[in-house]
C-alpha cells in the first residue's frame, strides 16, 4: 500500500486526487494540506464520507508527523518549487500536476533527485488523451511545419499560456528540427498587440479563459490546400486521475526527475 499525502488537497483538483487515491486499491490518503477548509475532513469535502483525515496547514510538519511515501502536489506556480524541495528534504516522493516550474527549476530539482535517490515526477498534463494528442502533434509537424495552437480553460486558471500548450510547442519545434521542416513566414505586419497570441519556438499560442471550460487544446496544421486539426477535451477533472494514479504507483520504484507522463505510457 502507497501512503499518500495531498498538498493543496481542498482545492478543484486535490479532491479529485483524495478520491481517486481513496478508491484505488493500491493507494492509501494518509495526509492533506491546504490553506482552506483547515482542521475539515477531507473524506467529507470529497464527498466520499469521513477519512478521520483533517485539512492541515504547514508542508513540512505534515511531512515530519505523517512520513508519506508520496507527495501529489496540486497548488500553485509560485510555490510548487519550494514544495518539491521541501518534499525532497524529508526524502519522499513527489508528483508534481502544477504547471509555472521553469526549465532552470527543473534542472535544479531534478540533481537534487538525483542525489537523494528519490523521484520528482512532473506532468504538464495527466490525461492520457492530452498526451496521445501531443505524440501525434510530434509526428505530423515533421510533415506540415505550420502549427499554432489554441488552449481553452476555466477562468481560475493562474498560468497562461497552459504548460501542456508550451510542452506541445517544444514537441513540434523539435520534430520540425529533426526533419529539417521549415515553416513558411508569417507575413502579418499590421495587427493589435497581442493579436497572434504569444510564441513558443516560433509557434504561436492563443489562451481563452472562460467559465465553463475545464481543459482543452487544439493543434492546427496547414499545409499546401489542405489544414488539419488535432483536438482534446478534458470535460471532467476526472480525465487527470488515471495519469495520477499511475505517476504515483511509479513514484517510488524511480530516481530522478520524469518530465511528462509518455514516459511512463
Amino acid at each position: 500500500m502507497i501512503r499518500v499525502l495531498v498538498n493543496g488537497a481542498a482545492g478543484r483538483m486535490g479532491l479529485q486526487v483524495v478520491k481517486a487515491i481513496a478508491e484505488d486499491a493500491a493507494t492509501e490518503p494518509v495526509g492533506a494540506v491546504g490553506i482552506t477548509h483547515i482542521g475539515e475532513d477531507i473524506g467529507e469535502l470529497a464527498g466520499i464520507g469521513p477519512l478521520g483525515i483533517a485539512v492541515r496547514e504547514g508542508l513540512a510538519a505534515a511531512l515530519e508527523e505523517i512520513k508519506p511515501d508520496v507527495v501529489v502536489d496540486f497548488t500553485i506556480p509560485q510555490a510548487v518549487f519550494e514544495n518539491v524541495k521541501t518534499c525532497m528534504a524529508h526524502g519522499v516522493h513527489t508528483v508534481v500536476g502544477t504547471t509555472g516550474l521553469t526549465e532552470a527549476q527543473r534542472g535544479e530539482l531534478g540533481k537534487l533527485a538525483e542525489a537523494k535517490g528519490i523521484s520528482v515526477f512532473i506532468a504538464p498534463n495527466f490525461s492520457i488523451g492530452a498526451v496521445m494528442m501531443m505524440k501525434v502533434s510530434e509526428e505530423i509537424a515533421a510533415y506540415l511545419p505550420d502549427a499554432e495552437i489554441i488552449e481553452l480553460h476555466h477562468n481560475n486558471k493562474l498560468d497562461a499560456p497552459s504548460g501542456t500548450a508550451i510542452m506541445t510547442a517544444h514537441k513540434i519545434a523539435a520534430a520540425r528540427q529533426a526533419a529539417d521542416a521549415v515553416p513558411a513566414p508569417d507575413k502579418t505586419h499590421e495587427s493589435l498587440a497581442g493579436a497572434r497570441g504569444t510564441v513558443v519556438e516560433a509557434v504561436p499560442i492563443h489562451s481563452v479563459r472562460l467559465p465553463g471550460y475545464v481543459a482543452h487544446q487544439q493543434v492546427l496544421f496547414g499545409g499546401y490546400g489542405e489544414t488539419l486539426t488535432i483536438r482534446h477535451d478534458s470535460l471532467d477533472r476526472k480525465s487527470f486521475m488515471p495519469g495520477v494514479i499511475l505517476a504515483v504507483k511509479k513514484a517510488p520504484k524511480q530516481k530522478g526527475l520524469i518530465f511528462g507522463l509518455e514516459h511512463y505510457l
